[in-house]
């Protein structure tokens, strides 16, 4: 990439940003101000819903907006409140639900809606939320307009041999991505961590070429395949790894930071 640091930072958060016990290192929020002092900005886009964000806010001290949900939310770290987001339609999410329930007869549903959140009473989730609703997953689908479908298997089994069924299922009507190997995450047609990134860069007057990204997992090969430059950490997913045009250090060994230091040198 250019000599010249990056005019907007890109990162994915669990995994790369985020160290492995849930915490934002004082190295890398020593960065992160790094990066605001020379003037550019810095835009979390991640897998995570909007209702998780305000700790890890808090943790990196960074504000504006982030993209949420692999793309299809956008929201005001600042204000807290959802800025734009982009629905699965209710037939399709329905759909779905049906054939995936069908050829995988332990799958079981969550629905994230923008701030609300509902799931089947078999779905464990990483963020218990005391608000949620718990349904089976027609009656989620008909109650909450989904930003995005969560499918995972009793005993956190791996969709492995059946991912290339489900993303045949969806076709051009849906999304299908993964951020690890249990979960799937299925939003509406064109949604992606690119897409997002691409429209928030365009109106601040920037291009693919000011952008640097950073991620670990196959959500953020598009915005790998946009992005000016890609980093990966180490512990990535070796296909992100094979599409990164730089491999950094591991997120517990503050990876992240390490690029960040080089391209936005210290105030003196």
């Amino acid at each position: 990439m250019t000599v010249s640091p990056p005019a907007l930072v890109a990162t994915d958060l669990d995994g790369t940003l985020i160290r492995s016990d849930g915490s934002v290192s004082v190295r890398t929020r020593a960065a992160l101000r790094r990066v605001r002092h020379h003037g550019a900005t810095v835009v979390f886009v991640t897998g995570r819903p909007s209702r998780v964000m305000a700790d890890i806010a808090t943790q990196a001290a960074v504000g504006g907006l982030a993209i949420c949900a692999n793309g299809a939310l956008v929201f005001d770290l600042d204000a807290g409140v959802a800025v734009s987001q982009r629905h699965l339609s209710a037939g399709t999410a329905l759909r779905l639900a049906h054939g995936i329930r069908a050829a995988v007869p332990d799958a079981s549903f969550a629905v994230e809606s923008s701030a609300r959140f509902g799931r089947e009473a078999a779905f464990e989730t990483m963020w218990p939320d005391p608000g949620e609703l718990v349904r089976a997953y027609p009656e989620l689908l008909a109650a909450l307009p989904a930003t995005k479908l969560l499918v995972r298997r009793a005993g956190g089994l791996p969709f492995t041999e059946v991912y290339e069924a489900v993303v045949a299922l969806a076709g051009t009507e849906a999304v299908v991505t993964t951020s690890c190997a249990d979960l799937l995450e299925i939003a509406g047609a064109g949604v992606s961590k690119a897409v997002a990134l691409a429209e928030l860069a365009a109106q601040r007057g920037l291009s693919a070429r000011d952008v640097i990204a950073f991620g670990d997992m196959p959500n953020d090969l598009p915005m790998f395949a946009w992005a000016g430059h890609a980093v990966a950490v180490a512990n990535a997913h070796p296909d992100v790894l094979a599409a990164a045009d730089e491999v950094t250090a591991s997120n517990d060994a503050d990876g992240v930071a390490l690029i960040l230091e080089r391209l936005f040198p210290a105030p003196e």
